[in-house]
């Protein structure tokens, strides 16, 4: 039974994802707002014992300056939340900001570090003080709200990629790497700060959601530091617009036979995302994550291309504008564009807050390692192979009412 409090752990805690969140779940709680978005809230799931809106307490950590509630303003007029919600809920989020700590930085990439506040910046001289001070934070949190399980979410701009062969697949390898120091060139721990947070899970006893295409948990050592602790870990990368779409349509053309030539899509996004992705490093791993769908539902490799731009004006809202070349019959040529245009942050904090309640449910039942089937919610999900989306709808209701 769910019973007693559960922390949710938000690492960027004032961004437009986190303060989407604590708003949203401010309005839940006072019946203000219908929950639409949640999955968990469909018919499927009325069975399933899941937390209450209620049992939630929110912390986090932060690299970046500022308060929840400015946050919120700054969502307010970009029309993401309702306007006048800052100030309605501004008691709920004042008492959470008592509760985010600052963040860790380590090779987070430069576009990251360019708007870190250093007063907000744990300093740490290697990647085990990172970890341990991860730890020690959510250990405090813990104790302080007497929570009986906790969540850590990460919902942080993206990092550049790793190459992930250099890392060690056993886990006393990688904690070697630990003691390695801080240094920006020369040898050092090749882990950044998603997968430090991920370690810091473990040690604290929490599950850990990413939904960032980050590297996170998404290695061999650290699944197995997971398994051991009989932890649960899920992720990655969030699929809330574009991709979603497509894991809904592709499937369509391979069950109708027709031959897709080409499939090409446009992002175009403002905000802190949209500025930390205008560089090519931190592009790089979304773009990856963005184009692996397409073989796996078609069977086949059409040319692709992704591209994700900057536009500052758009703040929180994005546009995806994509084009399909097909064949029918006789080889005849046929297109298929459509447009996706959707608020980033209302798109992701419903899954946000789905992912804790059944992450919640996973440390219940003792689940440990990698939940694989929660891959409708990520366009590179981990422990299971991207498929139709509505197959992952099946697997995913399977699993929570089983």
């Amino acid at each position: 039974m769910a019973d007693g409090k559960t922390g949710v752990w938000l690492i960027g805690a004032r961004g437009g994802v986190a303060t989407t969140v604590a708003v949203g779940l401010a309005a839940l709680r006072r019946g203000d707002a219908p929950a639409y978005g949640l999955v968990t809230e469909t018919a499927p799931f009325t069975g399933v014992d899941l937390p209450a809106w209620d049992q939630f307490v929110l912390g986090g950590h932060e690299i970046r300056g500022g308060t929840l509630l400015d946050s919120a303003r700054e969502l307010e007029k970009g029309r993401v939340i309702p306007v006048g919600a800052a100030d309605r809920y501004a008691d709920e989020l004042v008492a959470i900001d008592a509760s985010i700590r600052p963040g860790v930085l380590v090779r987070s990439g430069k576009a990251i570090e360019s708007f870190a506040d250093p007063s907000h910046v744990a300093a740490c001289a290697t990647p085990r003080e990172a970890v341990q001070k991860v730890a020690n934070d959510l250990r405090e949190f813990r104790a302080t709200h007497d929570l009986k399980r906790v969540v850590v979410v990460v919902v942080a701009s993206t990092e550049p990629p790793i190459d992930t062969s250099a890392l060690p697949s056993e886990p006393d390898a990688l904690d070697a790497l630990l003691d390695d120091p801080l240094i920006d060139d020369g040898v050092c721990c090749p882990l950044r700060a998603s997968s430090l947070y991920a370690l810091g899970a473990i040690e604290a006893g929490a599950a850990f959601v990413n939904f960032t295409p980050s590297l996170g948990a998404n290695c061999l050592a650290i699944e197995k530091k997971y398994f051991r602790a009989g932890l649960p870990h899920c992720g990655a990368d969030g699929k809330t617009g574009e991709t979603l779409l497509k894991s809904t349509l592709a499937p369509m053309f391979a069950a109708r036979h027709l031959h897709v030539d080409s499939w090409v899509g446009h992002n175009l996004l403002g905000n802190r995302d949209g500025a930390v992705l205008a560089d090519a490093e931190h592009k790089k791993a979304k773009v990856q994550s963005k184009e692996q769908l397409l073989i796996s539902l078609l069977g086949e490799a059409p040319q692709s291309h992704v591209s994700i731009e900057a536009i500052d004006s758009l703040g929180d809202w994005k546009t995806a504008w994509d084009h399909v070349h097909f064949r029918g019959f006789l080889g005849v040529p046929m297109t298929l564009q459509f447009t996706w245009q959707g608020c980033d942050s209302a798109l992701a904090a419903p899954l946000v807050i789905d992912l804790v309640r059944l992450m919640d449910l996973a440390l219940r039942r003792n689940e440990k390692g990698a939940i694989g089937a929660l891959a409708a919610f990520f366009k590179s999900p981990i422990g299971a192979a991207p498929r139709a989306f509505v197959d992952e709808t099946h697997t995913l209701i399977e699993w929570a009412t089983r």
